[in-house]
């Protein structure tokens, strides 16, 4: 069998179990239409799908035989946080059902489909967007504080981080990989003397929370054009300031290196915006802390994805184009630490 014949008998089977599965995602349902995995995701597949009733779905599911991040989560433990969290009003997917062993789909959950746009280069610069785009930073702080807020009584069990737990495992991994980049040496040094104590109350972070993973729609509405936030893999307890310095880590501005938020707002509209929300307060200069350290594990990410690809392990050039971003991270290092000066 070829891998395009694999593929497709793999498809095949992501189709027939749904449709399976359709009269209990909706009593009205019988089968699932328009079944279609769509592009993009590193880890997980996601697929879209309606019933036969005009339900619009979405299954994220782990690959039959994927390898687990150690930093990700069970996809049962992503849907919790989302059931937890949407009551309190942040925009996330509702979740319809956790896939149990029965279905036939392996890990997985189904969520209501959302409508909206999640590719960064359009939402930064199409003018369909132009209307959204001044308010998005304060919405994005606003959300973030509703998720920061969430009790933690109830939730599952989350892994516990602070930045010299972030340092500390990103510099083993740089080490292992035997690279030598002076920027990488000297932003660990210089990120070390300025961390952050632990807080002595850490919030639900979402963990990936920026310009991608977002889902945002183009009509003017309350929510500020911003409708989904999708990933949910990497939340963990911490410091409110880490999702806050991620999206302004210059790699999710999509080239639009003038506006820090995401590519589409400023540093003070984003931190008004989680003032307003009743945040816990974030002064810029942790929140630039943050976004240092975030390019700087992307840079290390950067490395292993070469790796990953020099190896043989995958040879997809999306792995390859990703590891030469890598220097860009480094221009971004060197910059903060001069301004910071």
């Amino acid at each position: 069998m070829t891998l395009g014949e694999a593929r497709e008998a793999g498809d095949m089977d992501v189709s027939a179990a749904l449709s399976a599965l359709a009269p209990r995602l909706s009593t009205a349902a019988t089968a699932a239409l328009n079944v279609r995995r769509l592009s993009g995701g590193a880890s997980q597949e996601t697929w879209t799908f309606d019933l036969d009733d005009g339900t619009p779905l979405i299954l994220r599911r782990r690959p039959p035989g994927g390898a687990m991040s150690a930093a990700a989560l069970p996809l049962s433990t992503e849907a919790a946080l989302q059931a937890a969290i949407g009551p309190r009003g942040a925009p996330v997917p509702e979740v319809v059902r956790v896939c149990q062993p029965a279905d036939g789909l392996g890990e997985a959950y189904v969520m209501r489909r959302l409508s909206g746009e999640t590719l960064g280069k359009r939402i930064v610069r199409d003018e369909a967007f132009a209307a959204v785009r001044p308010g998005l930073a304060r919405r994005c702080g606003e959300v973030l504080a509703t998720i920061h807020a969430t009790p933690l009584d109830g939730l599952p069990p989350l892994n516990v981080s602070d930045a010299a737990s972030e340092l500390a495992r990103y510099e083993t991994v740089y080490r292992q990989s035997g690279a030598r980049r002076p920027v990488f040496e000297a932003a660990f040094r210089w990120l070390e003397e300025r961390a952050p104590p632990p807080l002595q109350r850490p919030v639900l972070v979402h963990g990936d929370f920026r310009n991608g993973n977002l889902m945002i729609s183009p009509a003017p509405s309350p929510k500020g054009g911003l409708v989904g936030v999708l990933d949910w893999e990497l939340a963990h307890l911490g410091d409110p300031a880490e999702d806050l310095g991620w999206i302004c880590v210059n790699s999710w501005r999509f080239g639009e290196w003038r506006r820090p938020v995401g590519g589409f707002g400023d540093y003070q509209e984003l931190l008004d915006g989680h003032a307003a929300a009743e945040g816990e307060p974030v002064s810029l200069d942790r929140l630039l802390f943050w976004q240092a350290l975030g390019s700087l594990k992307w840079g290390v990410m950067c490395l292993m994805m070469y790796a990953s690809f020099a190896s043989g392990a995958d040879r997809s050039i999306e792995r390859a184009m990703i590891g030469r971003r890598a220097s860009e991270t480094e221009i971004d290092l060197v910059l903060l630490m001069e301004q910071a000066a």
